[in-house]
């Protein structure tokens, strides 16, 4: 019984992982947006759902074959669980003078898209969960 439900719900599980990785990302680049020789950087979403989908696994991250020499450093590749290699630094419109390259137009736009995108998978995933509890139901 999980299996069928994992089959279910599993593209929205990924789904919304996804979504919510790059959300973060996209916040951490209009909190950065101050900050000199900052990049920003996103997830490609339909990469990673494309690999999800087909089950293949992504490609070894340069920061998961990084060692860590001192207790201070952080450790590498935590932050992603393993996406990073479909993370990519944007490439700005306009260069600015402190080598900053985020474009709060360009984040803003992405966030809010994103967050729409976001709830419309969570409200599909309630659909389906309503319309699986109506078949157990009866």
């Amino acid at each position: 019984m999980t299996g069928k439900l994992d089959n279910a719900l599993g593209f929205y599980e990924n789904a919304l992982r996804f979504r919510s990785q790059r959300q973060q990302l996209l916040a951490s680049n209009i909190a950065n947006a101050d900050t000199p020789n900052y990049k920003a950087r996103d997830l490609d979403f339909g990469k990673v759902m494309q690999a999800a989908l087909t089950n293949s696994r992504p490609i070894a991250s340069v920061a998961s074959t990084l060692t860590q020499t001192n207790p201070g450093h952080l450790a590498a590749g935590s932050s992603l669980s393993g996406m990073d290699t479909y993370v990519a630094l944007r490439t700005p419109m306009q260069n600015s003078m402190d080598g900053n390259t985020v474009d709060m137009d360009v984040e803003r736009n992405a966030f809010t898209e994103n967050a729409l995108r976001y709830e419309m998978a969570v409200t599909m995933v309630q659909g389906d969960i309503k319309g699986l509890l109506s078949v157990l139901q009866g």
